[in-house]
């Protein structure tokens, strides 16, 4: 191989290397908290399942809160969003504690026997947990606390 071909392949390559490795820093640095405590980023609440292959997702970031839910038998589907303030925010992470997520535990699904799985989806700045049916866990009032309180501001027609 010639010499130019090899020097602009180094070149070519050098290049490549650079750029992926600024893109990872970048990422690398918006995903860490300043002040190195660990928040909550993103909560995820489902129910899924029965007989009539009923849904309902719900997906809440710091400004905003996104609903489906419906039924896959009767094939509806409806939608929500809301956009919410730090303050909402703030008052529905409140319910939770960081430190006793890793120490919560699921249980089976029973998806299985026309049952309805409930899964929280929790992401913090520094883990992602997830929960399916975690009724019998003694960390549980957290979720139920915290399902009251999205209650008050989902309206009554997406409950």
């Amino acid at each position: 191989m010639s010499t130019v071909k090899t020097a602009g392949l180094r070149i070519f390559f050098s290049t490549f290397l650079l750029l992926i490795f600024f893109c990872c820093s970048e990422k690398t640095a918006e995903n860490k908290n300043s002040s190195g405590i660990e928040e909550i980023v993103f909560i995820g609440v489902s129910d899924v399942g029965g007989e009539l292959g009923s849904y309902r997702n719900v997906k809440i970031t710091k400004d905003s809160i996104h609903l489906e839910q419906g039924m896959t038998s009767k094939q509806k589907h409806s939608e929500w969003h809301k956009t919410i303030t730090p303050e909402t925010w703030k008052n529905l992470t409140s319910s939770f504690k960081v430190r006793d997520l890793s120490l919560i535990e699921s249980s089976p699904s029973i998806q299985h026997l026309d049952g309805m799985d409930e899964t929280f989806q929790i992401k913090t700045t520094k883990n992602s947990h997830v929960f399916v049916n975690s009724y019998s866990d003694r960390h549980y009032r957290q979720f139920e606390e915290f399902k009251t309180k999205l209650g008050g501001i989902i309206p009554k027609k997406y409950q």
